[in-house]
């Protein structure tokens, strides 16, 4: 009972998976899962043939330089992870990363870690931290054979390939080397599940020996530990939903000990780059303190707190969000979004200059509607270029590099898709529904050109809405198998994201959490009054908090849509947030409120989670999809919602992987079955199963 509300659930018995009863209960679901969709296994086989028909196995990421190596990942036909590899660098100023056909071997190539070799003879494999000392002659590394996140922290010396004795359990993802190379920092969690502390390894000593560095008491902060590029501060970081909080260590100090750059006052959330500016260290803060969607400035290290020695680098401005910001010896980067779009801009550094000039950042231009962009691979202090991503609906993901002195940018590798894939062939648009509130809501979609404005075509409705994430347009071959067959793909910005900026999240979170459902049948309306798709051609999709949204437009909107996916569902949403004893509950708090002490927020909860608000009607199909062991959304969410939906006659499926987490499987062939198996079950609800896909031949010609 909370707040006088006397609740009565049958199906908590659920909740306790070291019960057989319960492990029978899951594997009677799977076998009856299994029974149902048996007439989809050939197109499910067809499905994970096409992905792995354009897929090119045997390839190589491109290699990123960090101190005196080029670090790489490779792949190989019929394995299930990558190799992590290393060629050493021959000259210091060089920039340009090694060239190589996929399938031939680099000359120097040095093994690192092979994923694949870890994972022998689990049924799941994870790698969680990954880093190399500063004299590259150690590998910290650990991996999760469970799923359960918890990871068992290592030490391989490259220079033999053994493990030294070192060997820390129950870690965090996330371990760093100190700047000597002589430690390791990582972090631990507490019995919630929450990162709450962070212990210094000293190489070559036992676990036993591994000091505090520091603790954070209040639930709902995360923390988490790392270098800044220069090397020139440790970096501890706390963060709640809204507030958050730095420490730095001198790394040149011996005798320094960790400082506060601002105290954390409710509301204010920050974050910290270490710059050099005319020779000067300087701190650049990301912070939105009076600034709503983030203001940077830059302040010397000594003060940081003391407004009048600020400068104003990037001053607010509600029509962009900032969202990050990196630092080098001779240039800046700036990560934001506008227009609901991501955008990257560079700012030169004048080595005569004592200050900032805001104005000078020059943002990369692209030509497609619809793109996403961001910088990544840049680990490097002294680098002229920078490493960033590029891709969209339609592009391929694509490497480039970014020359700081000419302004040009290099393509260095764009994702191969095989089988005769042409860009040309679809095309990506922007739609606007308009909420109940007269809220405009973009909708990015994609499709086989011709298929839009063609009649109401089959259409997978995608939507997420929570934590600020934003869903931005990404390629994915795994899609193409469903554009072929004539469906349209489409994204649904919804409240509760961070597409439109702080305040597209603000007004889709705690007590107005229901703009988020709203706004996604909106949009699902919208695409049905344009001509676009039907009811009967109809599926949503969306996983973790996107799943809470299935649940809850389930519930609103039921014959709006033919067919529901919920993957990892967070549907029993209330339960999970009155109980502080599970893992994320207390943080979650900022997110959708506090109905253990606040009994508006209870009621309001309660009127939207899906597992309170199943009632007598007709439901589309769904599927709900598992993992016994995950530890964000726990696998009796989704089992509970699932027998109560039986209960009222609807049409519903339960799937549990018995050995994953959060992620779902592990293993890259095992990925593409769990995919192709969603995909099948959606093209059969979309009257899709037996449309077969267009050659690229026919792709040419329908060009």
């Amino acid at each position: 009972m909370h707040h006088g509300d006397v609740v009565i659930d049958d199906y908590e018995w659920l909740r306790d998976k070291e019960d057989p009863e319960v492990i029978a209960y899951l594997d009677a679901e799977n076998a009856y899962t299994d029974e149902a969709t048996s007439h989809l296994a050939g197109l499910r086989e067809r499905l994970f043939d096409e992905i792995r028909s354009r897929t090119l196995e045997t390839d190589r990421s491109v290699p990123v330089r960090d101190g005196g190596h080029w670090y790489f990942t490779r792949t190989a036909e019929g394995s299930q992870y990558g190799v992590h590899c290393r060629v050493a660098v021959s000259s210091a100023d060089e920039w340009t990363p090694p060239e190589v056909e996929p399938g031939m071997p680099l000359a120097g190539e040095e093994v690192v870690l092979d994923d694949n070799a870890e994972a022998e003879g689990h049924e799941f494999y994870s790698l969680g931290s990954f880093d190399v000392s500063p004299d590259g002659t150690l590998l910290a590394y650990a991996v999760d054979t469970v799923g359960d996140e918890r990871f068992t922290l290592r030490i391989r010396d490259l220079r033999t390939g053994a493990d030294l004795p070192d060997e820390v359990t129950g870690t965090f993802a996330g371990a760093v080397f100190s700047g000597d190379g002589s430690s390791i920092y990582y972090p631990t969690v507490d019995d919630a599940w929450r990162p709450d502390t962070i212990w210094r390894h000293r190489v070559g000593t036992s676990a036993e020996s591994d000091e505090t560095v520091f603790t954070e008491p209040d639930e709902r902060y995360w923390v988490g530990v790392g270098l800044t590029r220069s090397k020139r501060y440790l970096e501890i970081a706390l963060g709640s939903k809204i507030t958050s909080e730095v420490h730095l260590l001198d790394t040149t100090d011996p005798d320094a000990e960790l400082t506060v750059v601002w105290p954390r006052r409710e509301g204010v959330e920050y974050s910290v780059e270490h710059a050099v500016v005319g020779g000067e260290d300087r701190l650049l803060i990301l912070h939105n303190d009076g600034a709503l969607d983030f203001e940077l400035i830059s302040v010397a290290p000594d003060a940081p707190a003391d407004r009048d020695r600020w400068q104003v680098v990037k001053a607010h401005d509600p029509a962009v969000r900032l969202e990050d910001v990196d630092a080098f010896a001779g240039h800046l980067t700036l990560d934001y979004r506008r227009d609901g779009l991501t955008r990257v801009a560079v700012l030169r550094l004048d080595p005569s200059a004592t200050t900032l000039d805001g104005d000078a950042f020059v943002e990369l231009e692209f030509d497609e509607p619809l793109f996403s962009v961001g910088t990544s691979g840049n680990p490097e202090w002294g680098q002229p270029t920078v490493r960033y991503a590029f891709g969209s609906f339609v592009t391929p993901a694509s490497v480039f590099d970014y020359d700081v002195t000419t302004g040009g940018s290099t393509l260095l590798k764009q994702a191969p898709v095989l089988g005769g894939y042409q860009a040309a062939d679809y095309e990506q648009r922007r739609e606007w529904a308009t909420a109940a509130d007269g809220t405009r809501v973009p909708v990015s979609l994609v499709a086989r050109r011709g298929v839009l404005g063609s009649g109401p075509a089959p259409l997978v409705l995608y939507g997420y809405g929570s934590y600020e994430a934003s869903m931005d347009p990404s390629f994915s071959i795994s899609r193409l198998s469903l554009l072929d067959r004539g469906a349209v793909f489409a994204i649904a910005h919804v409240r509760g994201g961070g597409e439109l900026g702080r305040s597209w999240y603000e007004h889709g979170k705690t007590l107005t959490k229901k703009n988020t459902f709203t706004d996604f049948v909106a949009c699902a309306e919208h695409l049905v009054a344009a001509g676009l798709t039907s009811p009967d051609r109809l599926v949503a999709q969306g996983g973790s908090a996107g799943g809470l949204l299935m649940g809850a437009v389930a519930n609103l909107a039921p014959a709006l849509f033919a067919g529901v996916l919920a993957q990892v569902p967070f549907v029993d949403a209330l339960t999970s947030i009155l109980d502080p004893s599970l893992p994320l509950t207390v943080i979650e708090w900022d997110e959708w409120g506090d109905p253990l002490h606040d009994p508006e927020v209870y009621a309001y909860m309660k009127g939207y989670t899906p597992y309170e608000n199943v009632s007598e009607q007709p439901y589309p199909r769904i599927l709900a999809v598992t993992s016994l062991n995950d530890t964000r959304v726990l696998y009796v969410e989704p089992a509970k919602w699932t027998a109560r939906l039986r209960d009222v006659g609807a049409p519903v499926l339960l799937k549990t992987e018995m050995s994953a987490g959060h992620g779902g499987v592990s293993g890259r062939y095992e990925r593409w079955r769990e995919v192709s198996y969603e995909n099948a079950w959606m093209l059969d609800v979309l009257g899709l199963a037996d449309a077969g896909a267009p050659t690229a031949t026919d792709a040419t010609v329908d060009a």
